[in-house]
């Protein structure tokens, strides 16, 4: 498989994404191509320094780069020779399979979009991000492609997601919940409302509403909402776990007693911070755009990159996109068609 990697995006650019490709080529022979795009010299200095050669490597030059704060849609448009409109390109003509990007999350959507366009059946990708729980790892789409969401996204985003669950993470009959302020279904806005109708009236394995206190008690394998409040959410969930482990840090250090507890309970604290660790878990799929896009986290490390081409390649050997389609034509079967009147 052939996967282009914005090596520009990111908080650090190259000498993180550069350092990731590296370590992601020594452990996954399944990538046959691996285009690294971005300031060649900048790229080349980075390879030289980890001593790499390999083969499967090839730079494509670029001359720009898109700023945070750049419009994601106006550098799609201006700054066409940017790391991330090259790497998308490389897709749109069938010379990669999939993107990986840690850059300007906007500009990366925008510009999969625009030049990829949606798959069969979808109006607005979402972002599938993976979230840890007690007893899984739930699935949260939409969180952050699309604020400005209508109840047929939301069911869009149902369906994509019971795709992914079932076919990357293995839950064979994915259930799903709706975010909401309530469980019962008179709770939340006209929006959730209309999209609790039209779940419940589908095939998938719908629960119900479900609050944020649901997500790590009660989870559900899909967890369904507009892209602003996934976002949101998404990133709260971040915060709140950086400053338990702080506030652990702080306590755990106060006397020799508790340092020598800490000491002993060292194995369980590193599993933890494992399983909620974004490095582990790379990037975040872009669900229905025609080709594979992952999103990956602006302050990646190596291994977040690393990690986040290994998402990629799993999305490609699942044949995701291919099951998305499907599964919107078998909707599209006995529902009205989910495409909406934006098309």
């Amino acid at each position: 498989m052939r996967i282009a990697l914005d090596a520009m995006g990111g908080d650090f650019g190259p000498p993180n994404l550069v350092g990731g490709a590296v370590l992601a080529l020594r452990e996954y022979s399944q990538i046959e191509k691996l285009f690294l795009v971005g300031d060649t010299p900048r790229i080349e200095a980075e390879l030289k320094k980890l001593q790499c050669n390999d083969r499967r490597i090839e730079i494509v030059h670029s001359t720009q780069v898109v700023e945070m704060s750049d419009g994601a849609v106006q550098s799609v448009r201006r700054k066409k020779d940017s790391s991330v409109s090259r790497a998308v390109d490389l897709v749109k003509k069938g010379e990669a399979a999939a993107i990986v990007s840690a850059g300007h999350t906007g500009a990366a959507v925008a510009a999969t979009t625009i030049k990829l366009r949606t798959l069969p059946g979808i109006d607005r990708p979402g972002i599938c991000a993976l979230i840890p729980s007690e007893t899984n790892v739930f699935v949260l789409c939409d969180a952050g492609a699309n604020s400005d969401a209508k109840p047929e996204h939301l069911l869009q985003y149902g369906i994509m997601g019971s795709v992914y669950s079932r076919h990357v993470l293995g839950y064979k009959n994915p259930s799903i919940g709706l975010m909401s302020i309530g469980g019962e279904d008179v709770k939340g806005t006209d929006l959730t409302k209309e999209v609790f109708k039209m779940l419940k009236q589908s095939s998938l394995n719908f629960r119900g509403n479900v609050e944020p206190h649901d997500l790590f008690g009660e989870p559900v394998e899909v967890v369904v909402c507009d892209g602003f409040v996934g976002n949101v959410l998404l990133k709260t969930c971040e915060s709140v776990g950086d400053a338990i482990f702080k506030w652990l840090k702080h306590e755990l250090t106060k006397n020799k007693l508790r340092i020598a507890g800490a000491y002993l309970a060292q194995s369980a604290f590193k599993a933890i911070r494992k399983k909620v660790n974004y490095e582990e878990y790379g990037g975040s799929p872009l669900l229905g755009v025609n080709g594979i896009c992952i999103i990956a986290h602006g302050a990646s490390t190596p291994l977040a990159i690393k990690n986040a081409l290994r998402v990629a390649t799993e999305s490609i050997e699942e044949q995701v996109n291919p099951h998305i389609v499907e599964e919107v034509a078998r909707y599209n079967e006995t529902h009205a068609p989910l495409e909406s009147a934006l098309h």
